[in-house]
């Protein structure tokens, strides 16, 4: 399989070094919304789809203006998954498969663009998402990004092991080198998506963390902005952070085996890339 790495919307939210621990105060940040493209033998599949293109041509009523705010959505047709796509010379028509992290308005903002593509995701995610049970589940997530009615296919937890994580495998139509991980605490559904590439594992592990020193193998850190909105956005304090723990012991012992990314993370996209 061939895995591409995408940028499918930029944010540059206010705070600079207290964000992104590069110097200065007064500028703004960089975050991406970090996406997988892989070929396989049956099509294409996509790992989240960020903004989408409803994004550009209604920003607010698609993704909220508390939201674009909050991280200073940069908004550009360039960077949608369809364009992505065509660029490589690559029919977005061909994506039969969207597997997601989770919900939230900046991952499954594409979703619209691809209504005939089956979209994977935890059942407890699509319920949070869909049949809202509060108020923060309900202002969390936006109901015109399922409006097209999306093609669900979801799971449960089965328990099988990977790297001592449990996974669910054998997801429907899929190819048995893509997995996903249940990573819960940023959402209730939210879950990581292991691909086998052959070459070792990638795992994007969606928003279970946000900065790549969170995961540095000797001290790992993070800028105490982000850290707060870490905080502010989670759902589940306690299995985020046991999450984030096991993914820094998956990422310092399995470094030779497992590659693992965040949803974010501008320096992570730019190491794939390369």
């Amino acid at each position: 399989m061939k895995v591409h790495h995408l940028n499918c919307g930029s944010m540059r939210p206010a705070g600079g070094k207290l964000l992104d621990g590069e110097p200065g105060l007064l500028r703004r940040a960089e975050l991406v919304a970090h996406c997988l493209l892989i070929e396989t033998g049956d099509g294409l599949v996509l790992v989240d789809t960020g903004f989408g293109s409803q994004a550009v041509a209604r920003p607010g009523e698609w993704l909220g203006r508390p939201f674009m705010a909050m991280v200073g959505a940069r908004v550009e047709a360039a960077e949608t998954a369809v364009a992505q796509i065509r660029a490589l010379d690559l029919d977005p028509a061909d994506v039969r498969h969207i597997v997601m992290t989770h919900l939230d308005v900046d991952h499954a903002g594409g979703l619209a663009d691809f209504p005939n593509a089956v979209v994977h995701v935890r059942s407890e995610e699509h319920r949070a998402a869909t049949s809202p049970a509060n108020a923060a589940e309900k202002n969390r997530y936006r109901a015109a990004q399922f409006a097209h009615r999306p093609l669900w296919s979801t799971y449960d937890e089965t328990g099988e092991p990977w790297f001592g994580f449990e996974a669910v495998r054998s997801l429907k139509g899929l190819p048995e080198e893509i997995l996903l991980i249940p990573l819960t605490g940023h959402t209730r559904g939210h879950t990581g998506v292991a691909v086998d590439t052959g070459h070792g594992w990638l795992l994007h592990a969606g928003d279970a963390y946000f900065f790549h020193g969170q995961l540095d193998p000797v001290a790992p850190d993070c800028p105490p902005g982000l850290t707060a909105f870490q905080t502010i956005v989670q759902t589940l304090r306690g299995p985020r952070l046991e999450n984030l723990a096991r993914l820094h012991e998956l990422a310092r012992s399995h470094q030779d085996e497992v590659t693992v990314f965040s949803a974010h993370s501008p320096v992570e996209l730019a190491a794939l890339r390369r």
